[in-house]
């Protein structure tokens, strides 16, 4: 399992931080990787983060586009040298009634080098499919459907988010809608003699209470409990941050929070969380706050007394700042948070930002790296809705418009 954390149990209370924002000249260099053509076939508009392999070359997926326009995994090949970036299609998804389309959410590599992911729709029933790229020999990839979701009262439909791996090889995700109840599901793919079979780990309610509409990936603790957000639902409507806990085979879910959308709290979380070495949790709601969403940590209290949670920042829509972060956030080495908004900035089309780790009694510090603009020397990408990747020191991310071709853009971000 990953992280090497603690596992607690719920309860909720809230504080705010104030935290300063630092503008000005900044520190940081942006630079396009790769333009998607918007007037191809190849893949245009990426909504996903990008990965990466220990060779440092970048996988993801695009929205539309591919040889069907119905989307494609693509590879980026890193550069030796002073060399270009070059662009491998390694699959097109097409809506034929069997395959999955429309993927909006990242990858994941086990350790043999195959890549999973998610399609919002297609499969053999249209609700959505898993799918798996294994590289071939002689060269090219395979795709196999692992599973395809079925509106039959059970299983879940519409997974937006990616996958996770055990060290089973199982894969675990959430559907945003279907399920018992209609509002999402959490899942598992068991992988048994190169099988896979899916068990619905747990359906949530539309119960005033539970939360619901899960577009988040799943994170694992060290004892192997699951931990993800909601978007909608809870006790106050905002949306929750979850547990589940495995006991005897059974799975049994948590509410650690519930936000509160009508008394100025953050609310609508609708990113990946993480985790920080003492077990608490890091992650971005796309409303509340200052009114244009927030980053927010929940912190275990002792003796499995409840979970604290802290503004570290709310987004202002002040000329400067970033406005709705549909991404979660990453760590650098020492600590720091970086993340990206789809909006705000100085040019109204996005930021890259770094949170500083407080030191003393100072509070977490706002930095803006980059302010994406699409008229920028024609180059320059807009509207990032996914998260950062962390990767020798540099943050890579994409963004769904814009570009030198106008299709979106894989970029680099050197702190």
């Amino acid at each position: 399992m990953k992280n090497e954390i603690t596992s607690f149990i719920l309860k909720t209370a809230t504080v705010l931080v104030t935290l300063t924002v630092v503008t000005g000249a900044f520190a940081a260099t942006e630079k396009e990787l790769y333009s998607f053509n918007a007037n191809s076939k190849r893949g245009i508009y990426p909504y996903a983060a990008v990965i990466a392999d220990p060779a440092g070359n970048l996988y993801g997926t695009t929205l539309f586009g591919g040889a069907f326009g119905d989307g494609e995994v693509f590879e980026l090949v890193k550069p030796t040298g002073k060399g270009a970036w070059t662009q491998t299609i390694l699959y097109s998804f097409e809506n034929n009634g069997t395959d999955g389309y429309r993927p909006y959410a990242s990858l994941v590599m086990d350790g043999n080098g195959n890549l999973f992911g998610t399609t919002n729709e297609g499969g053999s029933y249209g609700w959505g499919a898993v799918f798996e790229l294994a590289p071939q020999p002689g060269g090219g990839w395979t795709e196999t459907i692992l599973h395809s979701f079925n509106r039959n009262g059970t299983d879940g439909t519409y997974p937006y988010a990616g996958l996770i791996l055990d060290g089973s090889g199982d894969l675990y995700g959430t559907t945003s809608s279907g399920g018992a109840n209609g509002v999402g599901t959490v899942f598992e793919l068991v992988l048994t003699s190169g099988v896979y079979t899916e068990n619905i780990l747990y359906s949530f309610k539309a119960n005033g209470e539970d939360g619901n509409e899960p577009f988040s990936c799943p994170i694992f603790d060290a004892a192997g409990n699951l931990y993800g957000t909601t978007t909608n639902g809870g006790v106050f409507g905002g949306g929750t941050v979850f547990e589940l806990t495995s006991t005897g085979g059974s799975w049994t879910e948590n509410t650690l929070y519930s936000f509160n959308a009508s008394d100025g709290d953050p609310y609508t979380p609708y990113a990946d969380l993480i985790f920080d070495g003492d077990g608490n949790l890091y992650g971005t709601t796309l409303n509340g706050g200052a009114g244009y969403g927030a980053v927010f940590e929940l912190t275990p209290q002792a003796g499995g007394n409840g979970w604290t949670e802290t503004t570290l920042h709310s987004f202002n829509d002040n000329g400067k700042d970033g406005t709705t972060s549909y991404g979660g956030v990453v760590f650098d080495s020492v600590g720091n948070l970086y993340g990206d908004t789809m909006s705000g900035g100085s040019n109204g089309k996005g930021v890259v930002f770094e949170l500083v780790k407080p030191t003393g009694k100072k509070g977490w510090t706002e930095k803006i790296l980059h302010s994406f603009n699409a008229n920028e020397k024609g180059t320059d990408g807009e509207v990032p809705r996914a998260g950062l990747f962390s990767y020798a020191g540099s943050f890579y991310g994409t963004t769904s418009e814009g570009g030198r071709l106008g299709g979106g853009t894989v970029f680099e971000v050197v702190p």
